[in-house]
């Protein structure tokens, strides 16, 4: 048995200002063939798993290119081109193989391509013909096309938002393939489109209900897989929403109609599905009333939207400005994105002061630039921070602190998000003795800090992010879609 793994993965906010292009692959995760750590990325699972596997049952494992670029904005053609092509000549070079088990995100796009891994899948196939296992792991985060069904025997999400599960639903779509390639299993793919576009949190009711059931279900009565879809509010292209994706044993009419009644429940959840979210002076006033009940544990703010996980810059400064501005202090910022800043503060070193310019730089959505006399109280050569079992880069990063304040605020020049309370600790901020941690994520943080924090206060503030479906001026995804239309599946009338 021969199998051949790669990874290709970016989650692409078409409004962002911020483009993506090869750059942007090498400094957050790349690794050629055979160089892929043992320690799995949020959409690479399966290589270092199928390694694993190969050594352990004495099938053999071909290893292409694995590579993640932080979400932002559109790929660059020549960047997406040359990572399909490389991928796609590896396979080629490999053949023949039995199965091409591929770490998708699902929401890419690229200049010319709305559905990029529809356009490698389509090319996998072809290259492989119809008698060869094609199966990959996605992120829910991401939209799926006609295109990709077409091409695949097999494909599961994350359950999880967070995606704390990333790597066990990377054994899931190993397993499943591996049963598939023994004779075991034949699976079919069902899917319904759900008509809507929402978040979806797992770490709150009603999606964490929903979602033990699904785990209840799979591997029982011929379903072997379902997956939600919960679709990409920041990327406009035609296939943009929510979906429900089943995989059975050798049932497509069990499959689809499993599909569609899980559908209809979550449909009916739509309206209860995110979590609530305060306006910037509210979220404050419910912060500090937090704080004045309870003072052994940090209150956790998060800038929901200026979410580089999101694809935005991650520089947006409008809380943070009207924190100072409300006296609030002992508070720890993860994180603002600024090489610049960041590269001034390696100059002039730890200990020293100066006026800096920090954040606002990618453009005005999410307020000016904050001009502050700070001390550099830290920097580092490669900052980082944990995501489960994956280590994060932040690049070359600072922490300063404004005179005359206790507010440390670290910098970072490889754009990510806050993942876990370690960004913090391992830049020298001990985020325990704080009274306030203002975090930049809209959920992946909430498994790390949920334990550490006394209250988490969600806050919607100013950013470049589209938040609203409702009004956004989407050219190409459909505009029948629930919240612009309210009952587009006519379930209610």
């Amino acid at each position: 048995m021969r199998i051949f793994t790669a990874s290709l993965a970016t989650e692409t906010n078409t409004f962002s200002p911020v483009p993506t292009d090869m750059n942007a692959f090498k400094a957050a995760f790349y690794a050629g063939p055979g160089e892929h750590p043992d320690t799995p990325t949020l959409c690479s699972s399966v290589v270092p798993i199928l390694r694993r596997r190969g050594r352990a049952e004495g099938f053999a494992v071909v290893e292409g290119t694995s590579c993640w670029a932080e979400p932002a904005g559109l790929i660059q053609r020549r960047t997406f081109e040359t990572l399909r092509d490389r991928i796609l000549g590896e396979l080629q070079a490999a053949m023949p193989v039995d199965a091409v088990v591929l770490g998708l995100h699902g929401a890419m796009v690229a200049q010319g391509y709305d559905d990029p891994e529809g356009d490698l899948l389509e090319r996998v196939r072809a290259l492989v013909g119809p008698d060869v296992l094609v199966a990959a792991e996605f992120d829910p985060h991401s939209h799926l096309t006609a295109r990709r069904v077409a091409n695949l025997d097999l494909m599961a999400t994350f359950l999880e938002f967070p995606h704390t599960d990333f790597e066990e639903r990377g054994e899931h779509v190993v397993e499943l393939a591996l049963r598939t390639l023994r004779g075991e299993i034949r699976p079919v793919i069902s899917t319904f489109d759900c008509r809507m576009i929402t978040i979806y949190p797992t770490s709150r009711e009603p999606m964490r209900a929903f979602v033990d059931r699904l785990k209840a279900m799979e591997g029982r009565n011929g379903i072997l897989s379902i997956s939600v879809i919960h679709g990409f509010m920041a990327g406009d292209v035609p296939d943009m929403g929510t979906r429900i994706v089943v995989v059975t044993d050798g049932d497509r009419a069990k499959g689809d109609a499993l599909a569609q009644r899980l559908g209809h429940e979550l449909y009916g959840l739509r309206r209860e599905a995110a979590m609530p979210m305060f306006d910037t002076e509210a979220g404050l006033d419910r912060a500090l009333a937090v704080r004045d009940e309870r003072l052994d544990m940090p209150v956790v703010i998060a800038d929901v939207w200026d979410n580089p996980g999101g694809g935005v810059a991650g520089d947006a400064t409008y809380i943070l400005r009207r924190m100072m501005a409300r006296g609030f202090d002992n508070v720890a910022v993860a994180t603002i994105w600024d090489p610049i800043a960041v590269s001034f503060c390696h100059a002039a070193g730890e200990g020293a002061e100066l006026a800096l310019r920090l954040g606002g730089k990618s453009g005005p959505e999410g307020g000016e630039p904050l001009d502050l006399n700070v001390t550099v109280t830290a920097v580092f050569d490669a900052g980082w921070q944990s995501f489960r079992n994956s280590r994060v880069t932040l690049g070359p990063a600072a922490v300063v602190r404004p005179l005359g304040t206790t507010i440390d605020i670290v910098l970072i020049t490889s754009r990510t998000q806050t993942y876990e309370p370690d960004i913090f600790a391992n830049q020298g901020i001990d985020f325990t003795r704080k009274a306030f941690l203002l975090v930049k994520s809209t959920n992946h943080f909430h498994a790390g800090f949920q334990p550490v924090s006394s209250e988490i206060v969600y806050v919607a503030a100013p950013t470049s992010y589209p938040t609203d479906p409702a009004t956004t001026a989407y050219r190409k995804a459909s505009l029948d879609l629930w919240p612009r239309v309210e009952d587009p599946l006519g379930l209610e009338s």
